[in-house]
């Protein structure tokens, strides 16, 4: 019985073996596009290039735009420029990664979890999704909740209304000692945000335009109406502590730029995805960019920067000039920006969740389509359940800490798989050396980049001394340059782009990228173990013996006996 039980286990874990490393085999997008065309459970092609546009600037320009800088700031004083434009440059890198791949497979859902499917494994895709999905549903529900409060206070700029709302209609009211936190009108705000969504891609894109629009001419607006009362005195110190005050502000509003990764995602809904995408993405970045970098030096130069407040720093320091009505401005552009985050957040989650019911890694009522309105309507209502919980029971800001894992982990795996299908691209792919292929070559020297990527972090963030951050940068410049030498790259196949400077470009990314990784705070480092943890329990006990398996392959077969491991 013993020997039955031992033998039962082993073949338990070689079944888990090789089902991990199954991974997608995707069709050429032409083909993709006709299937999905012809097919009952596809989405519908309705967001030209405008739409995609303002999707992804919707996603991004929220309340960083009006909180943010003026937090930053107070540490890197009008350097906070520099680290705006600093996180935008590198957000520039990981989308010109995305642009490409989203190009490449044009005709599905899913980002940055197909590519790794489709790239690496089966079960590096679905840790993806796991760490990207409790990023966006903690997120949803911390942004609904500053939605309420920014709300209630318009409504309290009414004389009657002021000061009558109850705390669980705005910020919230206290249980149990703090454990729960009542709020009732962020999940009111979530429901008619997810009816929205549900009734179609037209009528929500409809939504974010307009949203989206009044946002950005509120701040365009305050670009202007501050450019006449900036004092260049107060950009002086540029950087008063420091270069390494600016860096570290640059960590901190990396996050501000997210979003653009909502226009990959939706494209099964976009009318020309292999145009479109590419410059959807990196258009909307650029257009944040100029806006952040912009609302940067009007508030530096209008207020010096200790004195800039932390809460409403746009608002406060237009008050402070007698600039009233044009803080009425900045309260509206917040509840805009905040909609449109929370709109686009939604929408995104629900259509990850559609690729992994189509998959068959979760269950398939999370790929059913409604036949009328062509939405994924219950992956969308599933979404505005779990936000709409986590925002009415729980105070989540205290959670936003542990929040960013699952964008930075996603970015790095989206800049390796880039790498990796260009390898893969190779119509033979020559043994390097006696007892490894090329493309295992390759990921080694992406694990070994993002190793360096985590320890130069660790050292920065604890003030060791620079020659271990030197060494750190030395074995990624290393590796880099042996991704670089030694291994031969195809042009993408399929691709209307190619991103410029691969293995290079990706390089930086996925180096940066856990760089950051390793500034957040350590319960988030916790959360990234724990999470991944589970999230394989899961996959052992249900995904892989529900995954759809006809586009799946086992394992990646080698040409020469020297390709195996």
């Amino acid at each position: 019985m013993g020997g039955h039980e031992g033998f039962s286990s082993a073949t338990w874990f070689s079944h888990l073996c090789a089902s991990a490393r199954r991974f997608k085999s995707l069709a050429p997008p032409s083909s993709q596009t006709a299937v999905r065309s012809t097919s009952g459970d596809s989405l519908v092609r309705r967001l030209g290039l405008f739409d995609l546009l303002l999707l992804g600037v919707g996603a991004s320009i929220g309340a960083g735009v009006f909180v943010v800088t003026g937090t930053v700031a107070r540490d890197a004083g009008p350097g906070v420029t520099i680290s705006f434009l600093l996180a935008g440059a590198s957000c520039v890198l990981n989308a010109l990664c995305y642009a490409e791949l989203a190009s490449r497979f044009p005709a599905v859902v899913g980002g940055a979890y197909m590519y790794s499917y489709s790239a690496f494994n089966e079960m590096t895709a679905f840790l993806v999704f796991v760490q990207l999905m409790l990023d966006y549903h903690i997120g949803a529900a911390s942004i609904s909740r500053s939605l309420a409060s920014y709300a209630v206070a318009l409504l309290e700029l009414f004389p009657a209304l002021k000061g009558s709302i109850p705390l669980w209609m705005g910020s919230g009211k206290d249980l149990l000692g703090g454990i729960l936190s009542l709020n009732i009108l962020a999940p009111i705000l979530l429901a008619l945000l997810t009816l929205v969504l549900c009734q179609g891609v037209r009528e929500s894109s409809a939504v974010n335009s307009v949203m989206t629009a009044t946002k950005v001419m509120i701040v365009l607006v305050v670009i202007c109406a501050g450019a006449f009362d900036i004092d260049v005195a107060n950009w002086s110190p540029f950087a008063p502590n420091g270069f390494k005050a600016v860096l570290t502000g640059a960590t901190v509003v990396f996050f501000s730029y997210v979003g653009f990764d909502a226009v990959a995602n939706s494209a099964e809904e976009s009318k020309n995805p292999q145009r479109d995408l590419p410059i959807g993405i990196m258009g909307s970045l650029l257009v944040c960019i100029s806006l952040y970098i912009g609302v940067c030096l009007v508030l530096t130069g209008m207020v010096p920067f200790s004195l800039l407040s932390e809460d409403a720093p746009l608002a406060e320091a237009f008050s402070s000039k007698g600039m009233k009505f044009v803080s009425i401005l900045i309260s509206i552009g917040a509840v805009a920006g905040l909609t449109t985050t929370l709109l686009v957040g939604l929408y995104v989650q629900s259509r990850l969740y559609l690729g992994l019911g189509r998959d068959g890694l979760l269950p398939s009522i999370f790929s059913r389509i409604h036949p009328t309105l062509h939405t994924p309507l219950h992956s969308q209502i599933w979404c505005g359940i779990v936000a709409g919980v986590l925002a009415g029971l729980f105070n989540v800001h205290s959670l936003s800490h542990i929040l960013s894992v699952g964008t930075l982990t996603g970015y790095s795996v989206v800049a390796a798989c880039l790498v990796a299908l260009r390898l893969n691209d190779k119509k033979e792919r020559e043994s390097s050396n006696g007892w490894t292929s090329n493309w295992q070559e390759g990921v080694i020297c992406l694990v070994i980049i993002a190793c360096s990527g985590f320890g130069a972090g660790v050292f920065y963030r604890f003030s060791a001394s620079i020659m271990f951050l030197l060494l750190s940068v030395g074995v990624a410049v290393i590796a880099s340059g042996v991704l670089h030498y030694r291994q031969a790259y195809a042009q993408s196949l399929g691709s209307g782009f190619c991103c410029p400077g691969v293995p290079i470009v990706p390089c930086v990314c996925i180096f940066f990228n856990i760089f950051l990784f390793a500034q957040l705070h350590y319960e988030a480092w916790i959360r990234f173990v724990v999470v991944s943890v589970l999230a394989t329990a899961f996959y052992a006990l249900y995904g892989q013996y529900h995954a759809d398996t006809s586009t799946l392959v086992y394992q990646r077969a080698p040409e020469t006996e020297s390709d195996s491991w």
